[in-house]
C-alpha cells in the first residue's frame, strides 16, 4: 500500500505514564500539580491532547485514586491554555503471578478490579477521551500480565459510548487491533474511531517498520489513528507516523530523553516533535480542530 502522508496532524503528549521513570528523571511529574503544569506546558509548546496517569505524590508509584484524577483535571480546565484531556482507563488489570512454580497466590502487587471501578474515575472527570487497551499480553519482565479480557473490553467499551466520552483504543499488538474492529461491526464503538498504535513494548508489537506498516495496513480508511515508540526510536515515529497517514503522541511515558545523554521536558518533546511535523510540511492542528474532527464533548 502506498504512503499518504498526512497533512493535518494533531499531537499527543503523554505526560507521566507508570513506569518506573520518576526515579530516574527529575521532569517526570508525580504530583497533580505536577501533572497539570506539565500537561500545560505541552499544549504550549504545540501539543493539543494530554494523555493523563497519576501518581503517589510521596513514592512516584502508579495510583487509581480518583481524588488525583480530579485534582488534575480541574487544574487543566483551570489554565488559561486549552487542551483536550485523554484520560487513562488502562489501569486495574494488572496480574502479576508469583513464582514459576507457584504462580497462586497472586503476588501483592497485582491490581485487579472490575470494570465500573476501572472506569470511576472517568464519571468523576469526565474527560474528552479516554483510553481502552484492546487485548491481553505479557508485559515487559517477569510475571506481570496486562489483563483485559473481551468480556471486560466489552462493558467498558459500552460505558465509553453511553457515557459520551471517546474511547482511545490502545493497540499493542495486531489481534488487539482485530477486536477494535469487533467492538466497532457490535456497535460497542461508534465513528469517528480512535487508535493509538504503541510500537515497541515488551512483548506486543516490534519497534520495526515492517509491523508498523502491517498494523497501519490494516486500520480502516476511515478511521482516525496516531503511533507511538518507545526509548531511543521514540522521536524517530513522529516522522514515521505522519508519513503513514497517521498523528504524533511523544512524552515522558514513552522517552526521557530529547537527545542521547540529556533529559527532556514534556514541552521540549513536543516542541522537536512540531518541528518534524513542520519541517516535512505538515500542519500542526490544535484542541479545537481536534475536537471537530473526533465530534469531541468538552466539559
Amino acid at each position: 500500500m502506498p504512503l499518504s502522508m498526512n497533512r493535518e496532524v494533531f499531537i499527543t503528549c503523554a505526560v507521566t505514564g507508570v513506569g518506573d521513570t520518576a526515579s530516574t528523571s527529575r521532569h517526570v511529574p508525580r504530583s497533580p500539580k505536577e501533572i497539570a503544569a506539565a500537561a500545560v506546558e505541552a499544549a504550549k509548546a504545540g501539543a493539543a491532547v494530554a494523555h493523563i496517569h497519576v501518581r503517589d505524590p510521596d513514592t512516584g508509584a502508579p495510583s487509581r485514586r480518583n481524588d488525583l484524577y480530579k485534582e488534575v483535571t480541574d487544574r487543566v480546565r483551570q489554565a488559561d491554555t486549552d487542551i483536550v484531556l485523554n484520560i487513562t482507563a488502562g489501569m486495574g488489570g494488572d496480574l502479576i503471578f508469583g513464582s514459576v512454580e507457584q504462580p497462586f497466590p497472586l503476588a501483592p502487587t497485582s491490581d485487579v478490579v472490575g470494570a465500573s471501578e476501572r472506569f470511576s474515575h472517568i464519571v468523576e472527570c469526565a474527560p474528552e477521551i479516554c483510553t481502552l487497551d484492546c487485548g491481553t499480553m505479557n508485559f515487559n519482565l517477569g510475571d506481570y500480565v496486562m489483563t483485559n479480557t473481551p468480556s471486560t473490553l466489552r462493558a467498558l467499551a459500552k460505558m465509553m459510548t453511553d457515557f459520551g466520552v471517546r474511547p482511545e483504543i490502545e493497540v499493542f499488538d495486531t489481534g488487539h487491533l482485530w477486536f477494535a474492529k469487533k467492538l466497532v461491526e457490535e456497535g460497542l464503538i461508534e465513528d469517528p474511531v480512535l487508535i493509538q498504535l504503541c510500537m515497541g513494548v515488551p512483548w506486543g508489537a516490534p519497534n520495526d517498520l515492517i509491523t508498523f506498516m502491517a498494523m497501519v495496513n490494516s486500520i480502516p480508511s476511515n478511521w482516525t489513528f496516531s503511533a507511538f515508540g518507545i526509548g531511543r526510536d521514540a522521536m524517530a515515529y513522529p516522522a514515521a507516523a505522519v508519513l503513514a497517514g497517521g498523528n504524533v503522541r511523544v512524552g515522558l511515558e514513552d522517552n526521557l530523553y530529547v537527545a542521547k545523554g540529556q533529559f527532556a521536558t514534556n514541552g521540549q518533546l513536543v516542541e522537536k516533535a512540531v518541528n518534524v511535523v513542520e519541517n516535512m510540511g505538515a500542519r500542526v492542528i490544535g484542541p479545537e480542530e481536534v475536537r471537530r474532527k473526533l465530534k469531541l464533548t468538552k466539559r
